[in-house]
């Protein structure tokens, strides 16, 4: 199902039918298995790649990227099943989602600045590679240990997949078409997580929950054997990689999240402890590198005004989102009276409708600045999800799509325009410190909006499902107000 997802924009950027049909069955020969030519003259280009490679080096980049999302989204569906299959308590299993999303965390931002270090490419496809060798580990599994192990495993990889993925768009695409492929890429992120629970439930249906982890495999080749043909080299810098700096950042990303989340399900002491260690590591981290000018955490970056303010409507908007999707399943069905069918259903029009947006809003953000793209967009979730909080308790199905249609189409809109923002603001040689960067801010966006829900469930809050989609949209709101700060001048030329 990846390589159906890939595939679709790749016939949309193809300028011609001959040119097309060299690249399918002319080109990749030369592409996959070169029969001749240097690095160096392989890899010259001024401005993105030209096709037929800029082509296969998109595929890649895809496949791999629908891979990692996908797997979050199926262990989800999953996750009963193998708690039951492994005779683990419903408790504990929950660590089979949690060593995942940990060890993605921990490891974006070092990965990232290894990949400047060492070109991204290498990282990209290393990163597929131990990506692959977890998921074979968790189809080998027998045990509750040896698979959340082995989620740690796939969690450094989809890290590595995750930090470079950026990066490599950068680098592949020419700078006119830039907002267009960043779009592309949020239609295969929102392809694949509306895609997932389909997929999980078709593979479930007619074999065992190993094979969710073992279906990667192949995928992962295929993505290995292209990638390390057709992507694109990037000259490596010769800077250090803080190895001190490294074990501060997996503490403090770590500790922090871990510590909030403890907190918020009324942990007590030990989760104030662990919320501390994280905290405190964190603040050795930026004490450490506050002064560098190419630091591990891309502390640099955040002193333009315009990389501050994107990376802060970031943060927002990804918690408002996260607080709405999770609040959504108990608004549906203790509220609304869906069954959990259902509910599956009709939540699948907010992904769908983001896949529709983002690379229309892509091609805008080409044209038009971000701050008023993202600002409209913000303020159209922020209203979809208010109007969902005020939808009947008798509304029909008709009636809850289109409010989640506007919710998606609203986040579409932010999404592409403000990705490259963030990615043009940054020098080059920085490109995948802020990959990691975009990705650290939404993971910290969706555990604020996770752990902002677990508050107003443990405050028992009155009907805290509708003041949940609420409060997400006063979130969106909020940032949709930051985001349009970028249209003042010394914004832009900070």
């Amino acid at each position: 199902m990846p390589a159906v997802i890939g595939m679709a924009p790749f016939f949309v950027l193809a300028p011609t039918r001959p040119q097309l049909r060299r690249a399918i069955f002319g080109e990749f020969v030369t592409i996959v298995r070169p029969t001749g030519g240097t690095a160096a003259a392989l890899d010259h280009y001024a401005d993105g790649l030209d096709p037929p490679r800029r082509y296969f080096a998109i595929l890649t980049i895809w496949l791999a990227l629908a891979m990692a999302v996908l797997d979050g989204a199926i262990a989800n569906v999953a996750l009963p099943t193998i708690a039951h299959d492994l005779s683990a308590e419903p408790a504990s299993s929950i660590w089979i989602i949690n060593a995942y999303q940990l060890a993605i965390v921990g490891a974006l931002l070092p990965l990232a600045a290894l990949g400047d270090k060492l070109g991204y490419k290498r990282v990209y496809l290393t990163g597929v590679a131990v990506f692959i060798a977890g998921s074979v580990a968790c189809a080998l599994s027998h045990t509750l240990l040896s698979l959340t192990v082995s989620r740690v495993f796939q969690g450094l990889g989809a890290a590595g997949i995750m930090s470079i993925n950026t990066a490599l768009l950068r680098f592949t695409y020419p700078q006119r078409m830039l907002g267009r492929g960043i779009g592309y890429n949020s239609l295969v992120v929102a392809a694949a997580t509306a895609l997932g629970p389909t997929i999980a439930s078709a593979i479930l249906a007619v074999s065992s929950w190993q094979w969710l982890f073992a279906v990667n495999a192949p995928i992962g080749v295929l993505t290995i054997i292209i990638g390390m043909r057709a992507l694109p080299r990037t000259p490596p810098s010769h800077a250090r990689i803080d190895l001190i700096a490294v074990l501060l950042n997996v503490v403090a990303f770590t500790g922090t999240i871990f510590g909030i989340e403890g907190m918020a399900r009324g942990a007590g002491f030990g989760a104030g402890v662990v919320l501390a260690v994280g905290l405190s590591a964190g603040a050795l981290l930026v004490s450490r590198e506050l002064h560098l000018s190419a630091p591990m955490v891309p502390l640099d970056l955040l002193r333009g005004r315009l990389m501050r303010l994107s990376v802060l409507t970031s943060v927002a908007s990804f918690a408002a989102q996260m607080l709405a999707f999770i609040a959504l399943p108990f608004f549906l069905e203790d509220t609304l009276g869906r069954n959990a069918i259902q509910t599956g259903l009709l939540m699948t029009p907010w992904p769908a409708a983001v896949a529709l947006a983002a690379p229309f809003a892509g091609r805008l953000a080409d044209r038009h600045p971000a701050g008023i793209l993202c600002g409209v967009g913000l303020f159209i979730l922020g209203a979809g999800m208010v109007a969902l909080a005020l939808t009947p308790t008798g509304a029909s199905d008709l009636n809850i799509i289109w409010r989640m249609a506007l919710c998606g189409i609203g986040f579409g809109f932010f999404q592409s325009p403000n990705n490259r923002t963030l990615v043009s603001a940054a020098p080059r040689h920085r490109s995948g410190a802020v990959g990691g960067l975009m990705a650290t801010a939404r993971l910290l966006g969706q555990t604020g909006g996770a752990t902002m829900l677990a508050i107003l469930f443990h405050l028992g809050a009155p009907r805290p499902t509708q003041t949940a989609l609420v409060v997400a949209g006063g979130v969106a709101f909020l940032a949709a107000l930051v985001s349009v700060q970028r249209l003042r001048p010394e914004a832009s030329a900070a």
